[in-house]
């Protein structure tokens, strides 16, 4: 929550039981929901991403799911379920980037999702693919299947800086890609924010380094 009208009301909870808040935080997300009521009449309430970029609403209908990576969901209706979905293959997981466990919106109401950068939306036809490097894939129907594809050639492999293996996204559905990354932005700033102490040691300096 960034600002809000002084009639919301918070109140703080498990979204569900104990299981689904244990389920949020093996997803990356918090074990406990903040719930925001307006009280006598209508109110507002604002949001903001945690990181530069786009927030973009998804309506989820029950045959309309959507599965996001971790830290990507902002906030939801009442009436939707956020629970933990697994990649049904471990190599998905392991070495598609995307990560073993991501999130399941579930249910019939709206929900906002953040987005690293630029958010690029594509309506995928049925057994229509699209090929994404890793980290740049933040959410995709459920009806889409996601798997990966070895990157062919040795020279790709060893000259080429994209890694051994992409995400292979599949349709019927929507997938958004994020133009910005935030672990590919850290690696790229890294080198700047390791400052010199200057000739001889002399001078002051700081060193900050990044972790993943």
């Amino acid at each position: 929550m960034s600002w809000m009208s002084p009639n919301i009301r918070m109140d703080t909870n498990s979204g569900g039981g104990i299981k689904k808040a244990l389920g949020r935080m093996f997803a990356g997300e918090s074990i406990f929901l903040n719930e925001f009521t307006p009280q006598s009449g209508t109110g507002t309430i604002a949001f903001a991403s945690s990181f530069p970029g786009s927030i973009i609403p998804y309506e989820v209908r029950p045959d309309n799911a959507i599965i996001v990576q971790k830290h990507s969901f902002l906030a939801m209706e009442k009436g939707l379920d956020l629970s933990v979905y697994f990649q049904k293959k471990l190599g998905k997981g392991f070495f598609g980037g995307e990560g073993f466990i991501m999130n399941k919106i579930s249910g019939n109401g709206l929900v906002f999702i953040e987005i690293d950068g630029y958010c690029k939306e594509y309506t995928l036809a049925e057994n229509e693919s699209i090929i994404i490097d890793t980290g740049y894939l933040a959410a995709m129907s459920e009806s889409c299947t996601m798997d990966i594809e070895a990157v062919q050639g040795a020279k790709n492999i060893f000259l080429g800086g994209m890694g051994l293996f992409h995400t292979k996204v599949t349709g019927p559905g929507k997938v958004y890609l994020q133009t910005m990354p935030i672990i590919k932005t850290a690696k790229a700033i890294e080198p700047y924010l390791t400052l010199p102490s200057g000739d001889g040691g002399s001078g002051s300096g700081i060193n900050i380094r990044l972790g993943d």
